[in-house]
């Protein structure tokens, strides 16, 4: 991964909010609260929250007198998940870093992350933490993408640049949203946290929209695919983004389109 790969600023929150967020993380984010709630958490730390799809979800699920602690490391996007979450007393943001997080040792009862841990720099230091602000025995629950062939619009979409850029083919999609999903590595890694009882769930869902004009404008310009494709000269976003639209409607027609998309959620016992 690279530097640039979490800086998620300017127009990117609101974007991938308005189309990343129901073309692939709603799903996952009604999965992950109806897990987090069948374990009665009375003590919860979201990490990488991103603009809140799972804040949203799992609120509603938690008891009242629960505490909800969210957290990311962009500010831009903590401020735009809090804009969309209702007034909640149990519910506290703060901006925090994953691999240094601001909690007295045993404090939550679990710790919760969907599709972040792509983006630590550091997984092992990042899951030690995880297991430092937990109880004994509480859950660590997370999720990360699979390999970028089985997520299938991201596929397209990263095929497609490399045909119109062939001379230096944007990856930011394989390279790191799709880039750790070897389940072995993921495994080791959470051993060398101390982590235990470690179960790995690869879960597959559908990818829908109303056209293909939708996964390319949520993939160009509401991840940061787009820093990418700018950085390769003015103009290059719009041309870009009609390349890959393009691109998607020839494999997938021209309506409503629906691919496969697939990840891993992950729980581990600290």
């Amino acid at each position: 991964m690279l530097e640039v790969d979490k800086v998620f600023a300017g127009s990117i929150p609101e974007n991938y909010d308005r189309h990343m967020v129901p073309l692939i993380f709603e799903a996952y984010a009604a999965e992950t609260a109806r897990r987090v709630a069948s374990f009665s958490p009375l003590a919860v730390l979201e990490t990488a929250a991103g603009t809140g799809a799972v804040t949203r979800a799992l609120a509603p699920k938690l008891s009242a007198d629960a505490t909800y602690t969210v957290t990311d490391l962009n500010q831009p996007m903590l401020d735009y998940a809090a804009s969309r979450q209702g007034l909640d007393s149990r519910i506290t943001w703060l901006q925090a870093d994953a691999l240094k997080l601001p909690f007295e040792d045993a404090t939550f009862d679990l710790v919760c992350c969907q599709f972040g841990a792509m983006f630590f720099p550091d997984r092992p230091a990042a899951y030690r933490e995880a297991k430092r602000v937990l109880k004994p025995g509480g859950h660590f629950l997370f999720s990360v993408w699979d390999r970028i062939e089985e997520n299938i619009f991201a596929d397209d979409v990263t095929n497609a640049l490399a045909r119109i850029f062939s001379h230096d083919p944007p990856r930011f999609l394989a390279r790191t949203p799709h880039g750790y999903h070897d389940k072995d590595l993921i495994r080791s890694d959470l051993a060398a946290a101390g982590f235990c009882d470690v179960a790995i769930d690869t879960r597959a869902e559908q990818s829908r929209a109303s056209s293909p004009r939708v996964p390319a404008v949520a993939y160009c310009q509401g991840t940061l695919l787009r820093n990418e494709i700018e950085a390769r000269g003015a103009g290059s976003l719009a041309s870009a983004t009609d390349y890959a639209e393009a691109a998607i409607a020839e494999r997938h027609g021209r309506g409503a389109v629906a691919a496969k998309i697939q990840a891993h959620i992950i729980v581990a016992v600290a």
